[in-house]
């Protein structure tokens, strides 16, 4: 897989000669997708525009249900724990939501059940993009991930602290903050790197990265 960091939580994603595009809001869209992935309804996560910009005809849109009003087509719900093929390419949704940042008393940014994340495995690799989530125990039983792919913004999502921790259990061989916000990446990569082996790569929107 051949990744490039289209800013915020945007990826695209090439798998042999497949184009899956996940959470599109920032970044160029240049190319029709085989497959879009979007973690779950908020804009800078389904960007409207940028659905429709690279869907096709044949075009498979996996998202949470709320996502298909949205764009105005149907999607493909993954609850967690669900998988789905396509062609030589599996998904399989993982969970993902807030358990201490909330937008009112009791009401969370991201409360469960609102959104997933995705683990994309192709070529024998594996690729785990949390979606916007804070360090859940859900997380703790996934395995074998090659490339994380973490929140560490801290707003909305795990800090760099909280997203150390989350990818020294989750025990990818590497992993790139994204949804950075305010927060220094560097910050996190030395946490994680001081705190295991796994390896930490930063990248910056337009960078790419093969896994």
């Amino acid at each position: 897989m051949k990744l490039e960091w289209l800013g915020h939580a945007s990826w695209k994603v090439k798998a042999g000669d497949k184009t899956i595009y996940i959470d599109p809001y920032q970044g160029d869209y240049d190319e029709e997708a085989d497959l879009i992935l979007a973690t779950h309804s908020h804009v800078d996560h389904c960007d409207p525009s940028k659905v429709n910009a690279v869907k096709g005809e044949d075009t498979v849109v996996v998202a949470p249900a709320d996502c298909a009003a949205k764009i105005g087509s149907p999607v493909k719900s993954l609850k967690p724990g669900e998988k789905a093929i396509f062609g030589d390419i599996e998904i399989e949704a993982v969970e993902a939501y807030n358990i201490k940042r909330f937008r009112s008393p009791g009401v969370p940014f991201h409360p469960k059940g609102l959104g997933v994340g995705y683990l994309v495995r192709y070529g024998g690799k594996t690729l785990y993009h949390v979606g916007d989530s804070e360090f859940i125990p859900e997380m703790k039983a996934v395995k074998d991930v090659d490339l994380l792919l973490v929140p560490n913004g801290g707003t909305y999502t795990m800090d760099n602290e909280e997203a150390a921790e989350a990818t020294v259990a989750i025990h990818p061989k590497k992993a790139i903050p994204m949804h950075t916000r305010e927060s220094d990446p560097e910050e996190f990569k030395e946490k994680v790197e001081s705190a295991s082996d796994v390896q930490v790569v930063i990248l910056k929107p337009g960078d790419t990265f093969k896994l």
